[in-house]
């Protein structure tokens, strides 16, 4: 874990501790990064309540609760599929909260719509969703820390949105 990681993983982790918010996540391309990520300091179990790796699309609708027609008419790194993996991820685990990657991380996979390095990324509520779009490939092991790191950011930057 980098030394950004582990900055965030401490940010989120005392503001879900005050807050006695819970969180889960939901991942397909960073493969468990996140929730090693925010598990990694302490008191973790406090807060948060599991997670995700859906990799498969069967996974993404099992688990998560993704439409099929979602799937077929967006693919698995859309804007539209993140989303309905918050929501997915918050009715699995019953949290508060949620964080969610999908992408295409590399070496290959990618398309001329989506290139390796096409990433979506959210967290949100049962209220409000943000959802962010990371493109770029820098190779496979950069495209998964970056997103990491870039969805920890996210969820900081929900709560401070959110707070407005």
């Amino acid at each position: 874990m980098t030394v950004e990681q582990k900055t965030l993983s401490r940010s989120i982790s005392d503001f879900f501790w005050k807050e006695e918010l819970t969180l889960a996540t939901a991942e397909s391309c960073t493969a468990g990064n996140v929730a090693a990520a925010i598990t990694a300091i302490p008191g973790s179990s406090k807060f948060y309540k599991g997670g995700v790796v859906a990799y498969a699309n069967e996974t993404k609708e099992n688990l998560l609760h993704v439409s099929h027609d979602t799937l077929v008419a967006h693919g698995a790194v859309s804007e539209e599929t993140i989303t309905e993996m918050i929501h997915g991820a918050l009715q699995t685990f019953g949290t508060d909260y949620a964080v969610a990657t999908s992408g295409i991380s590399g070496p290959a996979g990618g398309t001329p719509d989506k290139p390796v390095g096409t990433i979506w990324i959210a967290a949100g509520n049962k209220d409000k969703i943000l959802t962010q779009l990371l493109s770029g490939d820098e190779g496979r092991e950069i495209n998964i820390q970056n997103a990491t790191v870039k969805a920890l950011q996210l969820l900081l930057k929900f709560r401070s949105v959110e707070e407005k």
